[in-house]
């Protein structure tokens, strides 16, 4: 029996009346994940945009996998480095004994080594996020009567990238549970949501618990290694620093750094922006005004200098490279429903995100990453935007009739 018919066959145990029909909305969410179901979204899935949803969904996960598979690759390189600086006696736990009974050594310069430690970080927290987040999605859907679609995919892939390998699984589950339910489903779910919900679960971690969400501690999952980021490091020291840590352009560029999984790499961002742009779900528009506004502001506090920070002479491209700034420009500044929506709106809304960014992290000492600060602080001024944008056209063209 093909998988295809397998659900033809056992669907009618689902639909109303059948044995199963409670549970009707878990089997549509597995069946729309290997097939287009029969049963399709017949209404716009935005408030605001009439795009078929699984062709959205879709496309972002796709273009999340060259941040995936460098995650992993570095999120073990990160880890075997860190277990040879500190000695062999460091590397203890259930992952080791896995890979010791595979036979796969904790050799950095071993790829292979290095793809399957970093595998074995990044599946419990995806499994853990895709898990507790499903929960939530199916108990919305099912109490609303609401059709489950693919949006939670995005969102679970999304926060496990910006998320630190260290993360406790436990906290992986609320944060992941706030997200959902406060970042969307209070809103009506999918496509009504003004807040990224990602970023909104990323976010209450990192303010309940910023012990396990920052620091020199957490961003290299082995006990005992402590190292600044490339941002920690330019923070206290100036990007002149940078150089003394050994950490050069083109390492933030490829992402040899630490940080969190889907964050490091510049070049695995850009491959999945560019995706996106082809494929016309990302909006260039909103490209252009985040680069742009990062660029001015940063060239303008370059201009201004500071004797006493030293983060005011980094340049744009440092920005660019380091943090979470290359991951949000392309997957949460371009992401439909929490950005704005009008042509005008969405230059001026990257280009707040992208001033508030360099303002965040040249500015505020305690807080060097910005980029996750800077998208909420968009996401609530998308919809006020747009309504000037829309009032300015409505008074231009009245004017033309005057």
């Amino acid at each position: 029996m093909g998988l295809r018919s397998f659900f033809e066959r056992i669907e009618p145990h689902f639909e109303k009346g059948g044995k199963y029909e409670k549970y009707f909305p878990l089997y549509e969410m597995v069946e729309s994940l290997v097939y287009t179901p029969k049963s399709v979204t017949t209404v716009a899935p935005h408030a605001r945009s009439y795009v078929d949803m699984k062709r959205i969904m879709t496309y972002v996960v796709i273009a999340t996998i060259p941040c995936i598979l460098w995650g992993m690759f570095n999120t073990g390189l990160q880890a075997n480095s860190a277990i040879a600086a500190l000695g062999e006696g460091s590397a203890s736990g259930w992952r080791i004994a896995i890979l010791q009974f595979l036979g796969i050594s904790l050799d950095a310069g071993n790829p292979l080594a290095n793809f399957a430690h970093g595998l074995l970080y990044f599946l419990p927290i995806y499994i853990t996020t895709l898990v507790v987040g499903g929960i939530w999605e199916v108990l919305f859907a099912t109490v609303r009567g609401h059709e489950v679609n693919e949006g939670f995919l995005v969102t679970s892939m999304l926060y496990t990238l910006i998320m630190p390998a260290s993360a406790p699984l436990w906290q992986v589950a609320l944060g992941i549970s706030f997200g959902v339910v406060i970042g969307k489903e209070v809103f009506g779910g999918t496509g009504k949501n003004f807040l990224n919900p990602a970023l909104v679960g990323r976010a209450f971690l990192y303010f309940a618990y910023p012990a396990n969400m920052s620091g020199d501690s957490v961003w290299t999952p082995v006990d005992g290694f402590s190292g600044a980021t490339a941002l920690g490091v330019t923070a206290r020291d100036g990007v002149g620093a940078l150089a003394a840590e050994g950490i050069t352009w083109m390492d933030a560029f490829y992402g040899t750094i630490q940080g969190s999984f889907g964050e490091t790499s510049t070049l695995a961002c850009a491959i999945g922006l560019a995706f996106l742009l082809i494929t016309k779900i990302a909006n260039w528009r909103l490209i252009v005004g985040c680069l742009g506004g990062m660029i001015a502001f940063s060239a303008l506090l370059n201009v201004i200098g500071s004797d006493s920070n030293p983060m005011f002479a980094m340049p744009w491209h440092w920005h660019l490279v380091l943090g979470g700034y290359a991951f949000g420009l392309a997957f949460m500044v371009t992401e439909p429903v929490s950005a704005s929506h009008t042509n005008m709106g969405r230059f001026i809304y990257g280009a707040l995100i992208g001033v508030m960014v360099v303002l965040i992290r040249v500015i505020n000492p305690a807080f060097p990453e910005g980029m996750m600060l800077a998208i909420l602080f968009g996401n609530v001024f998308a919809p006020l935007i747009d309504y000037f944008v829309v009032q300015a056209n409505i008074k231009r063209r009245a004017r033309r009739h005057v």
